[in-house]
């Protein structure tokens, strides 16, 4: 199942570290903060990306799986 990373703005301090570890998918706005790419991360960048997020110096970003469409309740 694909993810995507979150990033938690109350709690980011905008160390950049994220960034850092992977600029194919966050980059930073004008104050430091990271902005991540809200498409489902890459299977080539799976590993950078859990990399980023243990690395995360208060714990701001996340990998959440993917929202799949919700489902009928009716079968045809």
């Amino acid at each position: 199942m694909a993810e995507t990373l979150k990033v938690n703005p109350i709690d980011c301090t905008g160390h950049g570290v994220c960034a850092e570890l992977l600029p194919e998918m966050i980059s930073l706005d004008e104050w430091g903060f990271p902005l991540a790419d809200p498409r489902p991360v890459p299977p080539a960048l799976d590993r950078e990306a859990r990399r980023a997020v243990a690395a995360c110096p208060v714990l701001a970003l996340k990998l959440m799986r993917a929202e799949e469409p919700a489902r009928s309740a009716r079968r045809p």
